[in-house]
């Protein structure tokens, strides 16, 4: 049985998601993230992988990483949140999607991207609507030098 089904996401409001199928137990491996090994270097090289595009690439160790844009890769289809209930978890070359917490039936699949704080940040806003969302899709242990910025501008405006 499929742990997942795949829907209109509420979260990419022009794409789609995937959903539990079923109630999920915490560490359950959902979905294979799969798609074609390449070094790190092709991907800097490459014109494919441009930031005004959309990117599935996981980053597997300091020489390869994991082109994940190919249609077979229904794993792509899990979207960013700031509130994930996913992480990804894997040895080697191989990636898994699997439950950080037990969801329930009928929930969106979420990761934690992982970007990177960098000037380039405000390139990719976040639509998840968590109470915790900063507004960028930034991985969570960069997040508070986006909520830091904004406390600080906040400030200036409040003289």
């Amino acid at each position: 049985m499929k742990l997942y089904k795949i829907k209109k996401s509420k979260i990419d409001n022009k794409g789609r998601g995937l959903y539990a199928s079923c109630d999920i137990k915490k560490g359950t491996k959902i979905i294979n993230y799969i798609g074609k090994i390449i070094t790190n270097r092709e991907v800097d090289e490459s014109n494919k992988f441009d930031n005004k595009k959309r990117i599935y690439l996981f980053t597997l160790n300091k020489k390869y990483t994991l082109d994940g844009d190919f249609p077979w890769n229904i794993a792509g289809l899990v979207n960013h949140s700031c509130d994930n209930n996913c992480d990804y978890n894997g040895k080697g070359l191989k990636v898994w999607i699997s439950a950080k917490r037990d969801i329930k039936m009928g929930e969106e699949f979420t990761c934690d991207y992982g970007f990177g704080f960098d000037r380039d940040y405000k390139q990719f806003p976040c639509k998840c609507g968590s109470k915790n969302c900063c507004g960028y899709i930034v991985r969570e242990e960069s997040r508070w030098r986006i909520s830091k910025k904004f406390a600080m501008s906040n400030k200036k405006f409040n003289r």
